[in-house]
Parts: C-alpha cells; structure tokens; sequence
C-alpha cells in the first residue's frame, strides 16, 4: 500500500551528488519536499530542476528543503546539473539522489515492488517514478502528486500547496485557489463563540464556511 497522508515517510541512506544522507536526518527540524525523476538527461525534467533551482530564495523564505530523486548515479546527476543550471541559469543547489537500485523509488511505492530495470533502461522503463512528496519537519507526508511523463510540474503551485500546508498549522483551512495575503476558512469544527475569540471577526457564508483574515 502507497503512503497516506500523515504517515511518517520512510527513513533511508542514500548517494547524492553532494556526499551520503540519512532522509530523516536530512530532513532535520525543516520543511522537505522530495521530487523524484525517470532519468537525467531528458527535456521536461530538464525544465524542472530548473524551476526548482530558480525558487531557491523562495524554499528558503519557508525553511523547506527541497530534494530531486533519480534513477540514475552520482556521475550523470553532477553532469546533468550542467544543463539544468543552464537552461535555468540559476544554482542548482540542491541534491539529487542516486537511486540506481530503485530502493527510494519503491520505499515510497514510486514504482512496484517487483519492478525491473533492464540495462541501458530508458525513461520509459521508470515512467512511473514522477512524483512529489510535501513532508512536514515531523516526518509525516502532509502531500503528494504523481504527473505522466509529458507534463510539467507546475512549481509555483507546489509552493502555493506548501504555503497552504503551513498556514493550516494555524488552526485554519484554505479555499480553493488560494494565495497568501486572501481570507481563510474557519473549521467547521470549532463553534463561533470559539471563532470569535480565537480568530476577532468573521464572515458567515453559510454555516458551515466562514471566512477570516489569515493569522500572523
């Protein structure tokens, strides 16, 4: 079974470009968010890590580190970060771990677990290996998306998840389509007299959706 929302993700060793990681000691007290790839060299993973790259002063703004995950070794990732600097014409500061043996890529059900890799694999032979995990500093999966090979991630709206991730730790909900600065939405859960003293005013849409200005 795949992971589930508030499960604690697996802990792992792993090579990256930049020298052996254990996940979770990685992970530290941060935000981390791990986004995994079917191969270096090709075009739209290509675009990606460029985006990632280019958003580096915007993970850092929400203490989120950010890690890329492939299936192939050190040597192609140092490479390959040539072109991704390039095309984003930004540091790739990042790491991006060597999962040759596919063990990253099964402990979070990327791929079955009696999957095979021939040699001289393609990307299509690890298509299923395109996805994004939003872990918490508890390591607990607090989101996750799985994208088909042909279509780019779109990170402004992994940032946007990621800001509505951490502004949820505030006791609130956020509406559909939301950006940091709009109202946010009070739990049904918490009654109005709670509302009132918690969060000062607040519009009622119906009884069960009403809007407040976002906490500090």
């Amino acid at each position: 079974m795949g992971l589930r929302i508030n499960d604690t993700v697996p802990n792992f060793t792993a090579e990256t470009d930049q020298g052996t990681i254990t996940f979770h000691d990685w992970i530290g007290d941060s935000w981390a968010i791990l986004f995994s790839h079917p191969k270096d060299f090709t075009p739209v993973c290509t675009t990606e890590f460029s985006a990632v790259a280019q958003l580096s002063d915007e993970w850092a703004k929400r203490d989120c580190k950010v890690i890329g995950v492939s299936v192939d070794g050190v040597e192609d990732h140092k490479k390959w970060k040539g072109d991704i600097e390039k095309y984003g014409n930004a540091a790739a500061g990042f790491p991006i771990i060597a999962d040759e043996g596919l063990a990253v890529s099964k402990a979070f059900d990327m791929l079955p677990a009696e999957a095979y890799m021939p040699d001289g694999r393609t990307p299509a032979d690890s298509a299923t290996v395109r996805s994004v995990f939003v872990i918490g500093p508890d390591k607990q999966l607090k989101l996750s998306m799985t994208y088909p090979m042909t279509v780019g991630r779109n990170f402004a709206e992994i940032l946007r998840a990621l800001d509505g991730l951490q502004m949820s730790g505030k006791g609130v909900a956020t509406p559909a389509n939301w950006v940091p600065g709009e109202d946010v939405i009070i739990p049904p859960t918490v009654s109005n007299e709670d509302a009132t003293a918690k969060f000062g005013q607040f519009e009622t849409i119906f009884p069960y959706l009403r809007k407040t200005k976002a906490p500090e």
